[in-house]
């Protein structure tokens, strides 16, 4: 009896997706949550796994095909893997495999597959390969990751297609890549070949890797070396390879673009041309140097939404400062006991998440949205918290907080710190949130004006604790004090509600009691 593979169910704000990648062929054995597909969507990659144990028997819809919600994608059989449905097939495959191992060269280990990139959603134009984990020769396991591509709403993965090695690498770090773009050419068993044989392995992969070698002249450039003479406008003839042979590769064109010898005005060296040569060195060598990248795909995004929340929002911020000597002495005074029992770091997120979730309740302004020309009323409290990546600010929301402790809370921001540094995050965890916190304070922020992240109204700002002086009951103490920063919706909010809500999350956390008695 056959057992149906369903795309999963997605969210609302998603209409369809396209198959990324199958991982498994028909005929080939599965484990029961063993990993079979990938669906992409314009925001997220989501895994589609095996229901059952068993044999895949059919594929319905192919790589780079568009589905909906909970369509069936193949079908699981009973049986193993050596009694697959397409047996011809796979005979097939074989004899493929045999013809392609027998045409190869002794380095290749076996055939050769082009690694393309995924298939962009049809709201996304293209992407940046963001980076390759895996270098020409290196050996890698089938579905180890080769590279990232990069778009304005999601991390993509290109994962290897099989044992081996990257053979060449065609777009480089940086480059702009569209929808199923070549992106390098992988060979199978070469990685293995290369762990095994040692330095007797290099001279027939180098002579492998030169199939798609261009020369110019009586010099030989590697395919990435090409793409960099080009892009830079050089003289080949006043590169030095040092590649196989005298072949020219990638960082023998890195080092003339760095000296400045290969550019077609450069005269040859020696008497009066070695002058003129030498003459606009300077502006080469000077110690003013510059760096031209291409803004990030999430950070155009993040540029295109900040804006948005300006021009669209009647944005005001309300400042005030909180004594932060209470909520200092009780974490000092519970932090050990703390970490033994809930196995997580006692910090001041899980205080101020509290804090804020209490004043949503008693002002239900500040936890509301507006949608057109109507205002939605939330009656719960999904709480976003503010994390900084390498590749830009996302936003994570926790939900219904105010039902939360504050260990939930401290374990849930350390889970979304870990996975947001690592791009594991899902699109479903950065949406809905009816407020926003950020916290600038752990860069050394001492006060600044957060921007709303629409379509919510307001978001607090925290910042650094700085010691000064303050008039405590006549006296002036020394007091570890925090500047507060709440901006809102002007077209929803009256600055008297903003003024009392950051009052009370102020009253809340110099007397840290009152979270505990609800007053």
């Amino acid at each position: 009896m056959a057992t149906d593979i369903k795309a999963p169910t997605f969210p609302e704000s998603v209409a369809e997706g396209s198959v990324a990648a199958w991982h498994k062929k028909p005929g080939d054995s599965v484990e029961r949550d063993e990993l079979i597909v990938e669906i992409e969507t314009d925001k997220v990659v989501l895994e589609v796994v095996a229901p059952e144990a068993g044999t895949l028997s059919e594929v319905l819809v192919e790589e780079g095909d568009t589905v909906e919600s909970e369509q069936v994608l193949g079908r699981i059989g009973e049986g193993k893997a050596e009694g697959g449905d397409k047996p011809a097939a796979k005979k097939a495959e074989a004899k493929a495999e045999q013809k392609d191992a027998a045409e190869a060269k002794p380095a290749a280990g076996g055939k050769t597959h082009e690694v393309k990139a995924p298939t962009f959603p049809e709201s996304i134009q293209e992407g940046t390969v963001a980076s390759w984990n895996k270098q020409v020769g290196e050996a890698v396991k089938r579905d180890e990751v080769l590279a990232e591509i990069e778009t304005d709403k999601v991390v993509l993965e290109v994962v290897a297609p099989a044992d081996g090695a990257l053979a060449e690498i065609n777009a480089e770090e940086g480059s702009q890549v569209t929808s199923e773009q070549l992106l390098a050419t992988f060979s199978e068993g070469a990685g293995g070949a290369a762990a095994e044989s040692g330095s007797e392995e290099k001279a027939p992969a180098s002579a492998d890797d030169g199939a798609s070698d261009e020369k110019l002249g009586d010099k030989i450039l590697a395919p990435a070396a090409r793409k960099l003479v080009a892009e830079h406008d050089l003289d080949v003839s006043r590169i030095e390879g040092t590649g196989k042979g005298g072949r020219i590769l990638k960082e023998d064109v890195q080092k003339a673009v760095k000296e400045g010898s290969a550019k077609k005005s450069a005269k040859p060296a020696g008497g009066a041309q070695a002058a003129a040569a030498a003459a606009p060195a300077p502006a080469v060598e000077g110690e003013r140097p510059e760096k031209r990248v291409p803004m990030s795909r999430l950070r155009q995004t993040i540029a295109k939404r900040l804006v948005q929340a300006q021009q669209t929002a009647a944005m005001l911020t309300t400042y005030n400062e909180v004594d932060m000597g209470a909520v200092m002495d009780l974490r000092a005074q519970y932090k050990d006991t703390f970490l033994k029992a809930h196995d997580t770091k006692l910090g001041f997120m899980g205080f101020f998440v509290k804090a804020a979730s209490e004043a949503l309740k008693r002002f239900p302004d500040v936890n509301a949205s507006i949608d057109g020309t109507d205002i939605v009323y939330h009656g719960y409290q999904d709480i976003g918290v503010a994390v900084s990546t390498d590749r830009g600010l996302v936003v994570p929301v926790l939900r219904d907080t105010d039902s939360m402790k504050i260990a939930d809370v401290e374990k849930g921001i350390v889970d979304f710190g870990k996975r947001a540094r690592d791009g594991k995050l899902g699109i479903d965890e950065m949406q809905g949130g009816t407020f926003t916190i950020t916290n600038g304070g752990i860069f050394g922020s001492l006060m600044s004006t957060p921007i709303i992240n629409p379509p919510q109204t307001a978001i607090l700002g925290m910042h650094k604790i700085q010691e000064r002086p303050m008039a405590v009951n006549g006296k002036v103490e020394i007091r570890p004090m925090m500047y507060l920063a709440v901006s809102y919706d002007h077209r929803m909010i009256d600055g008297k509600d903003a003024v009392q809500f950051l009052v009370t999350i102020k009253e809340l956390l110099e007397d840290p009691a009152r979270l505990l008695l609800d007053i």
